[in-house]
């Protein structure tokens, strides 16, 4: 294999490369880091470049392996975190101008475990500046710079993982960590072509993350492929004495066959390339999965609910932030207000929120609760151009109804995969919402979507510099 065709194939395959000898943790190391340095900077996706804890770790990777210890499938696997994760070797920016020499002396649990499992950080990702909690309204909300879809350096990568999304799609990294608090790990996959796994709230350690909602934030994989996020998730799955919403709960699938439900209106107001890829996609799951239209939303104020949840919480995350003026130093121009106006959040409306929370997670889990998935396109159109407003582009095109509120303020679990190129040639996605700790049956889903297609495996072509013109 070529290079390139490395750093392109999923971390199942570079095992079986490993694996055979036909390279070696330090190789494929060395290939990351040096695309890392290369293209990470072009499409705003890295923050730190791990270099010195990344050769260290392949190193131990293949002492091992020489003498038959081969830890997980991860083992000797290059990856990288969004950079909310703290690790003892570099800053850990939260993607903000005030946090930029923030250090913490420990490793995340998530990076403990994937160390544990053999796995090799080298880098840590760049992000939308506090996760997007204060309410950006465009690409430039970082002190980074916009994350950019490899697809198409004018557009965005997605927020708020928008690194995450960006250095898998390149290959840059063999995989992700990425958070979700509503759509940040779904929406920088769909939007660069790569498969995101949402985790069930409480299925993996938060501890050693940036807190922007405790009630609603998740840690979870961004892969090439199904089956890498089912490897990844394996590994950071459990309960944690440091995080006390953290479980153990069985990651097991049963071999009957699947039943997906295509949520009711679905495709309402949705770009016509991406609508096209859908109904393609429904016809592979029908080739395994009895599959019922017609699925209908239960009605509650879900991203409503959800807004207010985050602004609450997100201001009392960052309340010495925004009490000493220092949001104003943010890059994009909403976020230096919008923390204000978070803070002025009423105790009643958050209360509310919480109270109704309870009655949206008693109905998701009737209405959805005989299926093993639920179906819609992950996002209504493709990647957002970078440098305009999100709020004057693609306004016709607000989508129908809304698993992504509704399946975070539920704590349900979900998956994106790739399926196919719609306009501007851009990446569209399929969302596949879940039951609680029903990951499994998701990515057994999944795995067999991506054994009858092909889009997991395309690539986009790179470039090395930004466009003169731009």
């Amino acid at each position: 294999m070529t290079p390139q065709e490395i750093a392109f194939s999923d971390a199942a395959t570079l095992q079986r490369l490993l694996t055979a000898k036909q390279l070696s943790a330090v190789e494929l190391t060395q290939l990351y880091l040096g695309r890392l340095a290369t293209y990470g900077p072009v499409y705003g996706a890295v923050v730190t470049i791990l270099e010195e804890r990344g050769l260290r770790e392949a190193r131990r990777a293949d002492r091992e392996r020489s003498r038959g210890i081969i830890r997980s499938p991860l083992h000797g696997i290059p990856y990288g975190v969004k950079d909310l994760i703290a690790t003892p070797d570099a800053p850990t920016t939260w993607g903000a101008a005030p946090y930029r020499k923030q250090r913490f002396d420990f490793d995340a649990t998530i990076v403990q475990k994937l160390s544990a499992a053999g796995a090799v950080l080298i880098a840590k990702l760049a992000m939308v500046e506090l996760a997007g909690g204060f309410g950006y309204n465009d690409a430039d909300a970082s002190f980074t710079g916009p994350g950019r879809t490899p697809w198409n350096w004018h557009y965005w990568s997605g927020g708020s993982s928008s690194g995450s999304g960006a250095a898998v799609s390149a290959g840059l990294v063999g995989f992700a960590i990425g958070s979700e608090t509503s759509g940040s790990i779904l929406n920088p996959a769909s939007a660069c072509g790569v498969t995101g796994l949402r985790p069930t709230y409480g299925r993996v350690s938060r501890h050693g993350a940036m807190a922007l909602c405790w009630t609603l934030d998740k840690l979870g994989p961004i892969a090439r492929s199904a089956r890498d996020a089912e490897a990844v998730l394996h590994t950071i799955a459990g309960a944690d004495p440091a995080d006390p919403t953290a479980v153990d709960r069985p990651l097991t699938a049963s071999n009957r066959r699947p039943r997906i439900g295509v949520v009711k209106n679905a495709t309402v107001k949705t770009m016509p390339g991406v609508v096209k890829n859908f109904n393609a996609s429904l016809g592979v799951l029908r080739e395994f999965c009895d599959v019922e239209t017609g699925v209908e939303l239960p009605p509650h104020p879900y991203a409503a609910a959800v807004g207010t949840i985050v602004n609450a919480e997100g201001a009392a995350a960052f309340r010495s932030l925004i009490e000493s003026g220092k949001s104003r130093l943010l890059q994009q121009k909403d976020d230096r207000l919008g923390g204000y106006a978070a803070y002025a959040t009423l105790a009643v409306d958050y209360i509310d929120a919480l109270r109704q929370r309870v009655f949206m997670i008693d109905d998701m889990r009737k209405a959805f609760g005989g299926y093993d998935a639920i179906v819609e396109p992950t996002y209504p159109t493709v990647a957002l151009p970078v440098g305009v407003p999100f709020d004057t582009v693609y306004t016709k095109y607000d989508g129908g109804p809304d698993l992504v509120s509704s399946g975070n303020a539920a704590g349900l679990p979900a998956l994106s995969l790739p399926n196919g190129l719609a306009e501007n040639g851009l990446p569209s996605g399929i969302a596949l919402l879940g039951v609680a700790f029903g990951e499994a049956k998701l990515v057994q889903i999944g795995k067999r979507f991506q054994q009858r297609t092909a889009f997991h495996q395309q690539h986009p072509t790179l470039i090395d510099r930004a466009p003169a013109s731009s």
